[in-house]
């Protein structure tokens, strides 16, 4: 179920295959999951401004969508594992952002549609 979703400068070069997974094993460790059950959308942004727009950071926003239900606890760890992460995979200067967000357990739908 979990969803990430990691917008990022475009020109920051990462290994985002490799972050996927550490993500979707860290997640696992947190919360009642499997691997199988992870998604992460890679989204590139084409501009991006930090502060005055004069330090040439690039920016990595990290949003991690789970259902609701887990502790503070547990969400702050999960932040913090993210956050770990992406400290090790981005070596380029970079302002790194998580958020853990919380889906609605009785609204929230997920299929894996088979096309036509």
């Amino acid at each position: 179920m979990p969803q990430i979703l990691v917008d990022h400068s475009a020109e920051l070069d990462f290994d985002r295959d490799g972050l996927a997974a550490e993500l979707h094993r860290a997640i696992t460790e947190v919360i009642d999951t499997t691997v199988a059950d992870c998604k992460t959308l890679f989204r590139p942004a084409a501009h991006h401004v930090v502060g005055d727009g004069t330090a040439g950071e690039a920016v990595v926003l990290v949003e991690v969508k789970i259902l609701a239900g887990r502790t503070t606890d547990q969400r702050a760890e999960l932040s913090a594992l993210v956050l770990a992460a992406l400290r090790t995979r981005i070596t380029a200067p970079a302002a790194l952002g998580v958020q853990v967000t919380e889906l609605d357990r009785d609204t929230y739908r997920f299929v894996h549609h088979p096309g036509h």
